[in-house]
């Protein structure tokens, strides 16, 4: 890399952190219990609106992997949200009706919160309907691989989300408040995917999946990236650059192996696919928040005029990390 490619990506992450700085008078803390985390805590932070029927499901989850604390931000819930995680001990949490487009997606929000909070610890930067999969998951705690990634000095860990969906219309069986949305959402494709790098950032772009191959059918190049790398050790210097998909600075992003061998990676099982998906598109589709004028969103308008259906006869279900490794969708590297 060139000395006016170091000097661009430097001055581009002093602009990030000016921008996290000043979004901070966009946060009340509603409940800010962070003088209650622990000096090896793991920390989960998400922003959301209106998801009241999913985070009982999603706080378990991160609870039984051995996160020990929550960062919050709502985005003007009113469906009981922000009430609902006021009561939870171990989440402090903020509040904010400012654009979430003009906080670059909620990426300023998450970047003032971990610069202020978060120093020194590892942190899991997620959406609500993200559970993430890595290696020995159902037997060693986050705090394990975070403890071997500090062993080898690794200070980011990546996960390509991994779209699930059920075996036939998508709202067909009704998603209930606090259950394992994997009982409904069970398949997922096990192919169908492309990667490329991009030159400025190194990062991996990676895309398909049920999304292009349906709703991007006729334009794969413009559905979502499936890359993300939602567990950093955080350093007062770092920010997020592109929502979670990569991050400043850059070496960050150089999470994998160009020498023929395997850097650990975990998968991000993501169940946005459920019954609230139709609701969730409309509100959505009315707001206008998201990235590309919510481009997203209209193409998922656009497969509702039907019946959703994402199954396919080459769908794969659902078993453990285990298969995904096999389907080379993950891998424990050397972590034995």
């Amino acid at each position: 890399m060139g000395i006016w490619e170091r000097y661009r990506l430097r001055l581009k992450r002093r602009q990030l952190r000016f921008r996290a700085f000043r979004k901070r008078r966009e946060l009340l803390a509603l409940k800010d219990r962070t003088s209650s985390i622990g000096a090896r805590d793991v920390i989960a932070v998400a922003v959301l609106r209106n998801e009241c029927v999913r985070l009982p499901y999603f706080l378990r989850y991160y609870r039984d992997l051995g996160v020990r604390h929550f960062f919050m931000i709502d985005n003007g819930s009113n469906d009981g949200s922000r009430e609902y995680l006021a009561e939870q001990e171990d989440v402090s949490l903020w509040s904010t009706n400012a654009s979430y487009k003009a906080a670059r997606f909620g990426a300023d929000w998450l970047n003032w919160l971990l610069f202020r909070y978060a120093r020194g610890h590892w942190i899991l930067a997620l959406d609500v309907d993200e559970f993430l999969v890595y290696p020995f998951c159902d037997t060693r705690p986050v705090q394990a691989l975070t403890d071997w990634l500090d062993t080898y000095n690794v200070r980011s860990f990546p996960a390509m989300v991994l779209d699930m969906y059920p075996k036939g219309p998508v709202g067909a069986e009704r998603y209930r408040e606090g259950q394992n949305p994997f009982e409904i959402a069970a398949y997922f494709d096990a192919g169908n995917y492309t990667i490329s790098k991009n030159p400025s950032f190194q990062n991996l772009w990676i895309q398909g999946g049920p999304r292009a191959r349906t709703m991007f059918a006729d334009a794969p190049e413009d559905a979502p990236s499936l890359n993300k790398i939602p567990l950093v050790k955080w350093h007062w210097s770092y920010c997020f650059a592109s929502s979670t998909h990569m991050l400043l600075p850059r070496g960050l992003n150089q999470i994998y192996d160009e020498w023929g061998g395997e850097k650990a990676s975990g998968c991000l099982l993501h169940a946005k696919f459920l019954s609230t998906f139709e609701a969730k598109v409309e509100e959505e589709l009315e707001r206008r928040e998201h990235f590309a004028g919510s481009r997203e969103y209209l193409a998922y308008a656009e497969s509702l005029k039907g019946e959703t259906n994402l199954w396919c006869k080459w769908s794969e279900k659902y078993v453990n990390w285990r298969q995904l490794e096999i389907l080379g969708l993950m891998s424990k590297g050397n972590w034995a």
